[in-house]
């Protein structure tokens, strides 16, 4: 961060790069020579495995990410994905191996550390950490970075198509619009659902508070009525060929949909929103870690993570990166920033989190 650079200050740069909604083509570079990268290629003294297992995010990478990364280390890399941290953590809290990397969100980085589920990570390996922002360390969920690597971040809103929609919609109220029934989605995430009822309402998206619970599920159960489903990486698709109008959707998803379809616009509620941070990191159950760290030193190149947030429309934690950055972004107002928070962990109100989430479902 750049000295005398206030919180605000740049975190409003960060947006202006990183969370904007016109997706410009995937930077292209011709990846770092190895011998411009010592180090990367021999890690813990010892050659790299010849594979590595990504489980990370649907349309959460690069354009060229992977292939650049296999053809410079010669390591074979299967990558699979998944749609919610709570797809991941009950994988995982099953048993599920074989996995080298993960890409949890900061809340579901507190429950995979409880059950004691990461290892650690080998800092000495990690050449390249100076080029993380300071803003994004030290985290909650991760106070010493022991155990995460800052990935992406970004926040969840209502995407619309200008188009179709008479105006901007502006609260988290428009769900309950039936003049919109059957052209609405909300994504499949217990968090950004019940959360975004919580600050419809004026509460925090992290509320424990039993009575304000049940008023957001209230309001989903209700807001449910109108909706064509609860949806999330499938939504882009909709939305370009307006089948949605309106969605509860992430920032970065937006962007992906308004490359192919420029009536796609975003909007921060009046009632505000969550603010993540997602963040890759090394299951203890991991069979390939020196390649894992391999990657790790590999996105954390400025123009490597640079590459990976203009193809998502998510921020990018990478200062260096921040320069390459050639896509127009999206700038919060101050009102808006007062209104975003972060997503924590929700201890012992997760189980009654997962029940209201349930009945919803069902109900």
């Amino acid at each position: 961060m750049t000295k005398g650079c206030t919180r605000r200050e740049f975190i409003t740069s960060s947006l202006t790069a990183s969370v904007g909604l016109g997706l410009g083509a995937a930077l292209a570079c011709e990846p770092v020579r190895q011998e411009e990268m010592p180090g990367d290629s021999m890690v813990g003294g010892g050659a790299l495995e010849d594979e590595l297992t990504i489980y990370n995010w649907s349309d959460y990478i690069g354009t060229t990410t992977v292939s650049d990364f296999e053809r410079e280390f010669g390591v074979r890399v299967i990558y699979d994905t998944y749609e919610s941290n709570e797809d991941l953590l009950a994988k995982l809290q099953a048993g599920a191996r074989g996995y080298d990397l993960i890409c949890p969100t900061g809340y579901a980085v507190d429950v995979l550390r409880a059950f004691d589920l990461l290892a650690p990570l080998d800092r000495s390996l990690l050449s390249n950490w100076e080029n993380l922002s300071p803003e994004f360390l030290g985290r909650s969920f991760d106070p010493e970075n022991q155990y995460t690597v800052p990935w992406l971040w970004g926040l969840s809103g209502i995407a619309y198509r200008a188009d179709l929609v008479a105006s901007p919609p502006d609260s988290w109220g428009v769900f309950l619009d039936e003049a919109y029934r059957g052209k609405m989605t909300q994504p499949d995430d217990m968090r950004d659902v019940i959360g975004c009822w919580l600050k419809y309402r004026g509460h925090s998206g992290n509320s424990r508070d039993p009575e304000e619970l049940a008023q957001a599920k209230a309001d989903a159960i209700q807001a449910k009525e109108n909706l064509k489903s609860f949806v999330s990486a499938p939504v882009k698709d909709q939305l370009i060929a307006g089948d949605v109008w309106i969605a509860q959707l992430w920032n970065g998803d937006t962007a992906q949909a308004r490359a192919e379809e420029p009536e796609v616009a975003f909007k921060i509620p009046r009632e505000g929103s969550m603010l993540y941070l997602d963040s890759m990191a090394i299951p203890r159950s991991a069979r390939h870690p020196k390649a894992a760290h391999a990657f790790l030193n590999f996105i954390l190149r400025p123009e490597v993570a640079a590459g990976i947030s203009d193809r998502s429309g998510y921020g990018s934690p990478n200062a260096g990166a921040l320069p390459l950055q050639t896509r127009p972004g999206l700038v919060p107002t101050p009102e808006e920033f007062v209104r975003l928070e972060y997503q924590e962990d929700l201890a012992e109100a997760t189980a009654l989190w997962d029940r209201i989430w349930t009945e919803i479902k069902v109900g």
